[in-house]
């Protein structure tokens, strides 16, 4: 049983389940990892080089573990004369448990439902899956922050750590989802992490540049708009984050709206430079083109990434 399979086998989980809350995800213990770092070395001096150790440590340190991990089962599985099916089978959770294209698409969906019912009740539910003060949002910018976030995340939960699971296996799949833990965590620019989460926000940068932009031209092609790759070339470049808006603005080229504004972090105002030109009210259509696109995005993907795991078994 070749790798394919339990990439093909890891997706379908997530397809199925999702992120179950009752189940123990790798990323929770990530973060507790990164919260007993940040809480013992970002104090006193040097906390960028303390920022940075803690970075390296704990990527290289999943990576190693992880491959440790699976060279344990493929030594017990041939010991107990099952060959390398263990081994498969511990890929397979592995992938699922680094997908959330199945929780992503189910948290935006509750945003649109939860705005319809109230605004108060849709700004309660954004703010689960976006960083930014949510508590003076119209429903327009609810809907708005919604579908960015759907389009980020397409790259940050689904197709960077697909393409890091070609390029690396499943070991570069984990520590890849260790850096995206460690940017979300420590990677701000407020005062308490401007320094400390520095290396970790650059490191997500740059394993992230990649696969954000082919991201982006996964959905472009899924819809037919390929013609508008330099346009989105063009005003993903605008974007504070050198990722994030090269999927924000496919899918704001896709939907024909406007993404960027302004943004409350921490008590502080930023304004994100508009992408898209057309300001227009956001609609239960608009969320349903952009699920179909994230889904289908996602499937050629996994599709890609799993023929090229086939190669060897053949």
């Amino acid at each position: 049983m070749c790798r394919a399979l339990s990439i093909l086998a890891g997706w379908l989980l997530d397809l199925i389940f999702g992120d179950p809350a009752w189940l123990p995800h790798p990323v929770v213990g990530f973060g507790k990892l990164i919260a007993a770092g940040e809480k013992h070395w970002n104090k006193g001096e040097h906390r960028r080089r303390k920022g940075a150790w803690l970075a390296i440590v704990l990527v290289l340190g999943t990576f190693v573990l992880t491959f440790a991990l699976l060279y344990a089962c493929r030594m017990l599985g041939e010991t107990l004369g099952i060959g390398l099916s263990l081994k498969r089978i511990i890929e397979a959770i592995l992938v699922f448990f680094c997908l959330a294209g199945t929780t992503l698409i189910r948290e935006v969906r509750e945003v649109f439902r939860a705005v319809d019912r109230s605004v108060e009740e849709g700004r309660e539910r954004v703010a689960r899956i976006v960083g930014r003060d949510t508590s003076d949002l119209s429903a327009q910018e609810i809907r708005t922050a919604a579908l960015e976030t759907l389009a980020e995340n397409l790259n940050d939960g689904v197709i960077a750590p697909l393409f890091w699971l070609a390029l690396l296996g499943v070991p570069g799949m984990m520590a890849y989802k260790m850096i995206n833990t460690l940017d979300s965590m420590i990677g701000y620019r407020s005062e308490r992490y401007v320094d400390f989460g520095r290396f970790a926000a650059r490191m997500d940068d740059v394993a992230g540049w990649v696969p954000a932009r082919l991201t982006a031209f996964l959905m472009l092609l899924v819809a037919g708009r390929l013609g508008k790759l330099a346009w989105v070339h063009q005003n993903g470049r605008k974007h504070l984050s050198p990722n994030s808006g090269h999927p924000e603005a496919a899918l704001a080229a896709i939907l024909d709206c406007r993404f960027g504004g302004p943004h409350n972090y921490f008590g502080q105002e930023v304004w994100k430079p508009y992408i898209g030109e057309n300001d227009r009210p956001l609609t239960h259509s608009d969320l349903q083109r952009a699920v179909r696109i994230s889904r289908v995005s996602e499937a050629l993907m996994v599709l890609m990434v799993a023929v090229l795991n086939l190669i060897p078994c053949i």
